[in-house]
């Protein structure tokens, strides 16, 4: 038995080794399989000229435009409702809850299934749900559970949508470009949180939560016809399985036999269970021989987690320190944004040489500014911050997706996101809970500082990880 795993995980690292060699063309969309060569310069007229990722871009413009107005906006109105940093800590742990279990079955759907039709249903679903929330907002009925209701809704989807879409984007665009690509995609969704955050105050204050949401529930719809347009036909992740036909499992042969012919369901149903478990163990396999994707991965879900928490921070500090209301955390929400649009340009241009080093720094910038953050009292400097902390995790999340993508096999990257995504929700679960606790307890100095530890950690594993993936590259 010993000897056949062996066997078998040699014959998966053999594969693997072979498969990072070779390059793809399918549906007369450029598609691309990893290469761990050195990535060129961002070339932005290639980028623009693949019609499939503009339609991909905008896509992911008007859903975060949705998704940034809907945080915001539900945020601020259980604050206003509760005055508790612990409830608006309950919103963040309900949008993220789902990254628990989601993305272990998630992983092995989007490595197995046409991701943009992935994307499309998940963004339906998402956008019926929303607008029935919204429906009820706005004939005088809603209540704080139905608040949490639809951000665990959301946060469902979105726990198996930005892996599947990070994943989609290694399909779409050459691997020479996957750092412009990954920057492109993030300026398209910090552009949509920018507008956001700047119109999100306004249409609170006019059109109360009921517009806010069923402004968000309409723009799922828009991404989804976004991602219809992306290319045609149906393109699996598992297409190169006819060129390398070692990686047929007997398990998943079984299941399709059994599939197609209609008999013995009971063999069919076991077959499927067996291959997603297989899925799953190969996935993991992958993970404990690549120390760099595990490292990178790691600094991510501390950046991400950071991210998503600090916004229990973000809202009181607008409300009981820069005393700004709904629209002073519209700004604070638009200086993120324009600062994550800069540095997602700027990491774009970067030369290979310095991509690494200003990674690691950038979140060491994290780490500093919001030490600093809570003794701000005027909403003009809480901006700059704010500009300065979109810059670095922009920065710091491309040059960190586009290693990841010039490392991980495209059959591999559906997998190696969501583990990043559990990880992510992990950390999300226990800071969120933490920081709505401390700022409440111990005032929000000591949430800040909390969150400055946090980055720090990150910090140090952002430099172990440059460190090994400058070891690869040798």
């Amino acid at each position: 038995m010993a000897s056949a795993s062996r066997n078998s995980l040699g014959q998966l690292c053999e594969f693997t080794t072979e498969h990072r060699k070779a390059n793809t063309v399918n549906c007369s969309v450029l598609m691309s399989e990893s290469s761990a060569t050195t990535p060129a310069r961002t070339d932005w007229s290639l980028i623009w000229a693949e019609r499939g990722f503009r339609y991909f871009f905008f896509a992911m413009f008007i859903s975060l435009f949705g998704s940034g107005m809907n945080f915001a906006g539900v945020s601020w109105h259980i604050l206003a409702l509760t005055h508790s940093t612990v409830k608006v800590s309950y919103q963040v742990i309900v949008a993220t809850a789902p990254g628990l279990l989601i993305p272990f079955i998630g992983g092995v759907l989007i490595d197995r299934y046409d991701r943009r039709y992935l994307g499309i249903l998940l963004d339906f679903a998402r956008g019926m749900a929303v607008l029935a929330v919204a429906y009820v907002a706005w004939r005088g009925h809603l209540e704080l559970w139905h608040l949490y209701l639809i951000t665990f809704i959301t946060g469902a989807g979105s726990a198996m949508y930005w892996a599947n879409v990070n994943s989609l984007v290694q399909e779409v665009m050459p691997a020479s470009q996957f750092t412009g690509a990954n920057a492109a995609v993030l300026v398209g969704v910090q552009t949509g949180m920018l507008f956001a955050g700047a119109l999100v105050g306004f249409i609170y204050d006019s059109a109360g939560i009921a517009g806010i949401l069923g402004i968000d529930g309409l723009t799922y719809f828009v991404s989804a016809w976004c991602l219809y347009k992306v290319r045609s036909g149906y393109v699996s992740p598992r297409e190169h399985l006819t060129k390398y036909p070692r990686e047929f499992s007997t398990t998943t042969e079984a299941t399709a036999e059994a599939l197609e012919t209609g008999e013995m369901p009971e063999v069919a149903e076991a077959g499927l269970s067996l291959a997603v478990y297989s899925d799953l163990r190969e996935g993991f396999a992958y993970l404990r021989e690549q120390p760099a994707v595990r490292a990178l991965g790691t600094t991510h879900s501390i950046l991400m987690a950071g991210v998503v928490s600090a916004n229990i921070l973000l809202v009181a500090l607008a409300a009981d320190i820069l005393h700004a209301g709904a629209r002073g955390l519209g700004y604070l929400e638009g200086g993120w944004g324009f600062g994550a649009i800069v540095g997602g340009l700027l990491a774009s241009q970067l030369p290979a040489r310095l991509r690494m080093t200003l990674y690691a720094f950038s979140i060491a910038g994290l780490a500093l500014g919001h030490l600093a953050m809570p003794f701000i009292t005027f909403i003009v400097a809480a901006v700059f911050f704010q500009m300065c902390f979109g810059f670095f995790r922009a920065l710091s999340g491309v040059v960190a997706q586009g290693a990841l993508m010039h490392i991980v096999p495209r059959h591999f990257m559906g997998r190696t996101q969501s583990a990043m995504a559990v990880l992510t929700t992990i950390l999300q679960l226990l800071m969120s809970v933490a920081l709505g606790w401390i700022s409440q307890q111990l005032g929000i100095f000591a949430g800040f500082a909390m969150l400055a530890l946090i980055y720090a950690f990150g910090t140090l594993s952002a430099f172990h990880a440059r460190n090994l993936v400058r070891q690869d590259t040798l």
